[in-house]
């Protein structure tokens, strides 16, 4: 199990307020969407090799916006109700490990972007995005069997579709012989 670190989590009072804890992911993952992602690159994007499934780029903006939405629920309800003082030390200190690891994840999280589309690292991306399906597979155990199980249920989506991302990036990646670069996308095309 984590340790809570304060230094490094959320303020206890972005989880206790729903409206902050709902809107606080949506609007960080709003703003490195547009800050990441120009008309240029978007269109470069579409250039590049895809994994077979992957769905049009109309499908993500409103999949992360609900995603990012009910995780901040499930974040304020964990955090809230396991953080009672009516509870046991032990479900205090699994809501409070939770929360630290749920910062650390929407770190990574927001990190992805411009890993993969900024920067075009795709091998990077394709980590963190791993990294992320780990953390918050453990971390929807952890609320779901140590705090509330509605708040590890309420992961389950944003678990599986960061399953489905890391395939979206591992296979990118793959075949575009993980060079995201203009250059490298073309080259890619030619060789299959």
């Amino acid at each position: 199990m984590t340790t809570y670190i304060p230094s490094i989590t959320l303020p206890e009072g972005v989880f206790n307020s729903l409206p902050a804890s709902l809107l606080l992911p949506i609007a960080l993952g709003t703003a490195i969407g547009f800050s990441t992602k120009p008309a240029t690159s978007h269109r470069e994007a579409l250039n590049l090799n895809q994994p077979p499934l992957r769905p049009s780029a109309s499908v993500f903006p409103p999949v992360w916006t609900a995603l990012y939405g009910i995780m901040g629920y499930a974040a304020h309800r964990a955090v809230n109700l396991g953080t009672s003082p009516f509870n046991f030390p032990e479900t205090i200190a699994a809501a409070r490990h939770g929360a630290t690891l749920y910062t650390i994840q929407l770190g990574l999280n927001l990190a992805w972007m411009p890993l993969f589309y900024g920067l075009n690292q795709p091998v990077l991306a394709t980590l963190d995005a791993a990294a992320l399906l780990g953390i918050n597979g453990y971390l929807a155990w952890l609320w779901g069997t140590k705090v509330d199980a509605l708040s590890g249920w309420l992961l389950a989506p944003y678990v599986a579709w960061l399953g489905f991302a890391t395939y979206l990036s591992f296979g990118t990646g793959y075949l575009n012989n993980w060079d995201l670069s203009r250059r490298g996308a073309v080259e890619g095309k030619k060789k299959l």
